[in-house]
């Protein structure tokens, strides 16, 4: 079976060939950058106001983004896994077609 291009694949109405493969990494960054962001202006709005809750905000800020990456990273993964059993077992089955046509 022979690879398409990004966008055959996209409009593949039989699904043979994923995307999600092919967009997990940006989609990583995506999800990485605009929570880093929110982070980052939690961490300059505490820091700039001062007081007791802003303290707790530059505290609480870094410690809940990497949670947040932690999570993210773990689901991805696990996608990323479940779409690659789907492939493997996809090539298991050509080759056994390919053993019993022969």
């Amino acid at each position: 079976m022979a690879q398409k291009g990004f966008f055959g694949s996209l409009f593949d109405l039989s699904f043979s060939e994923f995307v999600t493969t092919r967009v997990i990494k940006g989609l990583f960054v995506i999800l990485i950058v605009l929570p880093a962001i929110g982070a980052l202006a939690a961490l300059i709005g505490g820091v700039a106001r001062g007081g007791p809750r802003e303290f707790l905000a530059i505290i609480i800020a870094p410690i809940a983004f990497f949670l947040y990456v932690l999570v993210v990273r773990i689901w991805l993964e696990v996608i990323i896994v479940l779409f690659r059993i789907a492939e493997n077992t996809a090539r298991l089955v050509e080759q056994g077609d390919k053993k019993a046509g022969a």
